[in-house]
């Protein structure tokens, strides 16, 4: 039987893989969303993650789509007590952003103005009377980061969030924002949502300063983009023809590498092992790492979702996390460019 993770010190408990749900209105549509959500819930599941800015890239969406699909899906199922709703505030909103940007009531941010707006509309969408996580989806350089929280706790005193949480923040932001909570006596962060995986060019600087602070402070890590954009699925081959996917080009652009293919190869070799798939060694790697609550996972369909929740019956050895994290030990790698 699966055990569910606390999410850093807060009251949350969640399952060990969280559904994203970007492609909910873009490469998954309002059906086949449905069909996720009630795969993953069959599976014990009852962590979706979304954000009020999905999906506003694809053309004649003014965002908020992924948050009505979940909504519409909570509704139906009578689901709502059994699950963990978590969604994010910051970006613009509008068709493409530029509703946001370019309206005189600016439609983006982390000023109190615009999260008191925005959490009322992802309430509606949705059709919640309350977000269990809320989520700072970036920094905002134009507000003092004591209006964001402020305005953040205000809402958890409303009754309309239960918990807040950041993602994309730099170790000193976090930093920051923890010793203002504490300082005037506001709610604090409790969860990161950092990009983390065995490719991720950051993971060093993860390492080295956000993990720790999210140990020692007890926030929970869920991190996003855990396979790579699809690279650490292994469906792409060093030397062999791109694969038909709609982030092919993407990945070839900013991941194809010798070191990345290194990576890749290594978790092929690891999953021959056990037995199992490349991408579900990678996860199962993220969730042996200090402080990871749950990794947040994508699918476009059914198979690939029960693909990757198989990852919750594999267990790696010590070799195995180590041989992985060796491979795509960044630092090392550039120490030994460098000699």
């Amino acid at each position: 039987m699966t055990s569910y993770r606390r999410l850093g010190r807060s009251g949350l408990r969640l399952f060990p893989l969280g559904l994203g749900s970007m492609q909910f209105g873009w490469t998954a549509d309002e059906a086949t969303a449905f069909e996720l959500m009630d795969a993953y819930r069959a599976a014990g599941g009852n962590f979706i993650d979304t954000a009020d800015i999905y999906s506003n890239w694809v053309p004649g969406n003014p965002g908020g789509v992924s948050e009505e699909i979940v909504g519409r899906w909570l509704k139906s199922r009578g689901s709502r007590d059994e699950m963990v709703i978590a969604t994010k505030v910051r970006g613009p909103m509008g068709e493409g952003g530029r509703e946001g940007r370019d309206s005189i009531h600016q439609r983006e941010g982390l000023s109190r103005r615009w999260i008191l707006k925005a959490c009322e509309d992802s309430l509606r969408r949705l059709g919640v009377d309350h977000i269990d996580l809320y989520q700072a989806h970036w920094v905002d350089n134009q507000t003092p980061i004591e209006e964001t929280l402020e305005a953040l706790t205000e809402l958890v005193r409303r009754g309309y969030v239960r918990y807040i949480g950041c993602s994309n923040y730099s170790a000193w932001r976090l930093m920051q924002a923890l010793w203002t909570s504490d300082k005037k006596g506001l709610e604090s962060f409790v969860s990161l949502q950092p990009e983390y995986s065995l490719l991720s060019p950051t993971r060093a600087n993860f390492e080295r300063e956000l993990s720790r602070v999210c140990v020692e402070y007890g926030l929970g890590v869920i991190p996003w983009s855990p396979l790579g954009g699809g690279m650490l699925t292994g469906k792409y081959k060093r030397g062999q023809p791109l694969p038909e996917s709609v982030r092919a080009n993407e990945n070839a652009a900013r991941r194809f590498s010798d070191k990345n293919f290194d990576i890749v190869e290594t978790l092929e070799a690891v999953a021959a092992r056990h037995g199992a798939r490349p991408a579900q060694v990678a996860l199962a790697w993220l969730l042996a790492q200090p402080g990871v609550t749950a990794p947040i996972i994508g699918a476009n369909s059914v198979a690939q979702l029960t693909e990757l929740l198989g990852t919750l019956s594999l267990t790696l050895t010590e070799d195995d996390l180590a041989e992985l994290s060796r491979v795509s030990d960044w630092e090392r790698a550039r120490t030994e460019l460098e000699r």
